[in-house]
């Protein structure tokens, strides 16, 4: 499984072309995609070109390289531009990949949120609708369907964005739209017209506090029943296959006499695939695999920090780079290990 992209635009190419807002980006996406697929394609079963496309929306950064001035917000004609040519080389990638590894499958992968209206007046449900359509769905939309959603006229039109499409871009979508449906899902959101309630972080986002829910230690709502939700929601709406390819837990594991006990890890990874498979066998989703997010302590992109920690084994590494370095397996190793030795089976 191959995720092409994973934000990192290549610094060069955002000082001196100004990332994806150059429509340069396609060409040279092109190469990488072709020199891909011409040395490694016989290996690849499924391929995604973007990680989390749709962080181009709420990252603009992070997803398309895109700089602004200091405190002053980011141009929202430049962030769907970057993202047209996001869609544009995705597209392309699919294209190429079907020349020249026909057994590989495409995705798109976007990150998910299940929007919670906070009240039931009417106003909150709407903004659940928008909410959902701007962060997450208009994004699947175009590249599992193959076309731009008609919301997004309304959306370019009340914000003042114009896109500019090449003659082809409209058929390149619509021929190579993708062939399964990927995402990220670690948390649920709450969507509200209130501007008055209590804030919490969420995967590069802020949502107001589910008073449901429990959180992590970073303040992201725990929500196994939210991911269930999000399964039926997305396959329901594309009827293409999905893949599951981010889901974990960011906590603040501590080392003691050697051994890391994160059953706080194990029961929010148990309650999440639980959840999946009610998804699968309950509710007839299909669902083609899953992969957790990660298997070994990293940097957190969401708070650039190594005391976040995601993996099922430790590094002896704090956030100011010191340490050891040592690898060292936590309980969620072991526990993990037997969840695949049985394919889910025996989560216990």
């Amino acid at each position: 499984f191959l995720t092409m992209n994973h934000y990192a635009v290549p610094l060069y190419l955002v000082e001196n072309y100004g990332g994806w807002t150059n429509r340069k980006l396609v060409t040279f996406y092109e190469r990488f995609a072709r020199t891909v697929f011409e040395h490694w394609g016989q290996y690849i079963d499924y391929f995604l070109p973007f990680n989390e496309i749709n962080a181009g929306y709420f990252s603009p950064y992070n997803g398309v390289g895109l700089v602004k001035e200091k405190d002053k917000s980011y141009n929202q004609s430049l962030v769907f531009q970057s993202l047209h040519h996001q869609f544009i080389a995705s597209a392309q990638t699919i294209k190429i990949a079907r020349e020249l590894s026909p057994k590989s499958q495409s995705g798109c992968m976007v990150a998910c949120f299940c929007y919670y209206p906070l009240t039931s007046s009417p106003e909150d449900n709407l903004k659940v609708v928008r909410d959902e359509e701007i962060h997450q769905w208009f994004a699947v939309d175009i590249l599992a369907n193959g076309h731009y959603p008609s919301y997004m006229d309304r959306f370019f039109r009340e914000n003042d964005i114009h896109l500019k499409m090449e003659e082809g871009d409209e058929a390149l979508l619509k021929e190579y739209a993708c062939d399964f449906v990927s995402f990220s899902y670690y948390s649920s959101s709450i969507a509200t017209v209130q501007e008055d309630g209590q804030q919490t972080a969420g995967n590069l986002v802020v949502s107001t506090k589910n008073p449901y829910l429990k959180e992590s230690d970073w303040g992201w709502a725990i929500d196994p029943l939210g991911f269930r939700s999000t399964l039926n929601e997305l396959y329901d709406r594309y009827q293409k296959p999905l893949f599951v390819v981010e889901n974990g837990l960011g906590a603040n594991d501590v080392l003691e006499n050697g051994s890391i006990h994160d059953d706080y890890r194990i029961d929010y990874l148990r309650q999440h695939i639980q959840a999946m498979k009610d998804a699968v066998e309950k509710d007839g989703v299909n669902l083609l695999g899953y992969t957790t997010w990660g298997c070994i302590d990293l940097v957190s992109n969401g708070t650039g920090e190594v005391k976040k920690r995601y993996g099922f084994i430790y590094v002896d590494r704090d956030n100011l780079g010191n340490g050891t370095y040592q690898r060292i397996k936590k309980d969620s190793f072991y526990w993990y290990k037997k969840v695949i030795e049985t394919n889910g089976e025996d989560l216990y």
